[in-house]
């Protein structure tokens, strides 16, 4: 009888921050001794936080040495390093390994990683709907996807049975997989993730807007203003690098969101109290429905 252990998984984590950070913790935990875990970050000290938190197995910050012998490579650094970072360690993964990300916006990654990619080394684009107003290795946990909606998107060239691996892999978080085009997935994005953290940033930058009043909303500032405004405590890299990205899904919406606020100001003006009261009735409607739907489904952040 063949007593050897079946050769462990090795997982390198290019970017090991709040997402990567939190992909390593769910499948060690899952794992334990059956995988094996490289990690890849700026510093010194995030790498030792890393392996405290028992997000990966070893650091390095080479994200060559990182890659070295991997089956599976998770890419998670804003959005705008993943190309370069892809064309840096291309030469030194080994034949099958497979590449996936979880970056936010997918089409600007994946048709340029598609044309880069020789036949033995596979893609599998991927995004996690899920994160935490904060960020770095120490904001993760291992629970971060549970009942969270992750995107995978079949269509960059992949074989069935990679993507199988892939999306099997990711089920050990137990996040919740969905599938995508790499279109559709940007223009829900923007709407669903994109345009909130631009809109809850533009709520904060309103205070400095006025500024004589600026002590006074500070102290009425509760509950709601809190929880609208969460997001806008994310990471600046990243959402700068999600709206170059995505731009044209993004300034679409966006666009809309201007029209739908300038009828409300028209409304306003016009004291026109049967639209003011349409307006929140619809978004009311709406968002109930929402919930009800996605209840079983989802956990919605």
């Amino acid at each position: 009888m063949n007593t050897e252990k079946t050769p462990k998984l090795h997982l390198a984590i290019l970017g090991v921050g709040l997402i990567g950070g939190a992909f390593g913790m769910a499948l060690k935990d899952k794992l334990q001794d059956d995988i094996f875990i490289t990690g890849n970050t700026r510093t010194e000290k995030s790498l030792h936080e890393a392996k405290a938190l028992k997000a990966i197995d070893e650091g390095f910050l080479d994200p060559i040495e990182c890659v070295q012998g991997a089956d599976i490579i998770y890419l998670s650094t804003p959005v705008l390093q993943i190309v370069p970072l892809v064309k840096k360690i291309l030469p030194h993964l080994k034949p099958g390994a497979i590449l996936t990300d979880a970056g936010s916006t997918k089409s600007f990654i994946a048709k340029q990683i598609m044309d880069l990619l020789p036949e033995n080394i596979y893609y599998v684009a991927g995004h996690p709907m899920t994160g935490r107003e904060k960020s770095g290795v120490t904001a993760a946990h291992k629970d971060l996807f549970n009942n969270k909606c992750y995107v995978i998107v079949k269509d960059t060239g992949a074989p069935a049975k990679i993507v199988e691996k892939i999306v099997n892999l990711i089920k050990l978080t137990n996040a919740n997989i969905t599938t995508l085009t790499l279109e559709e997935h940007d223009r829900c994005a923007s709407i669903i993730s994109h345009i909130p953290h631009i809109t809850a940033a533009a709520l904060v930058n309103l205070l400095d807007k006025n500024p004589n009043d600026l002590e006074s909303c500070i102290t009425l500032a509760g509950g709601g203003f809190k929880d609208t405004t969460r997001i806008a405590s994310s990471n600046a890299d990243m959402w700068a690098d999600i709206c170059i990205s995505n731009s044209e899904p993004i300034i679409e919406h966006l666009s809309q969101l201007q029209s739908l606020l300038s009828g409300v100001i028209t409304s306003i003006a016009k004291k026109d109290r049967q639209a003011i009261h349409d307006y929140f009735v619809e978004s009311k409607t709406r968002r109930d429905m929402i919930l009800e739907e996605t209840k079983d489904k989802y956990d919605l952040i």
